[in-house]
């Protein structure tokens, strides 16, 4: 079971709904689902540019974890390549964490946060 069906399940939320609608729902509607602020938070980041990388460097620094979509550079491969470089050695000095979830999302975590990589743990 994916993040996102156990999310979904976790949610209430059934296979008759799907989750992006769901989600596009509730951002429409500007609700907040704790109904104060985080001590850290997960943002979707959409790497465009060169530029985006001091964003996902900022965001890293506040200890957000960030969920990149690299999809609008797939077509610059070697600037894309190159960028991922830089911020792999970012996250090296920091002592944080990358994971690639799919061709378009990479997971990006702070200092001393890590992601499990296995498949699965007994």
């Amino acid at each position: 079971m994916g993040i996102f069906e156990k999310v979904t399940k976790g949610l209430g939320l059934g296979k008759e709904m799907n989750i992006e609608e769901y989600m596009n729902s509730v951002e429409m509607e500007n609700v907040d689902v704790l109904h104060q602020a985080a001590d850290f938070y997960i943002k979707p980041v959409a790497l465009e540019s060169e530029a985006d990388v001091h964003v996902i460097f900022d965001e890293l620094k506040a200890k957000n974890i960030i969920l990149l979509n690299v999809s609008p550079m797939q077509r610059q491969t070697n600037k894309l390549k190159q960028i991922i470089d830089n911020i792999k050695a970012h996250i090296t000095k920091i002592n944080g964490d990358i994971a690639r979830i799919d061709n378009d999302k990479i997971l990006l975590t702070p200092t001393k946060v890590k992601i499990v990589k296995s498949k699965g743990r007994k």
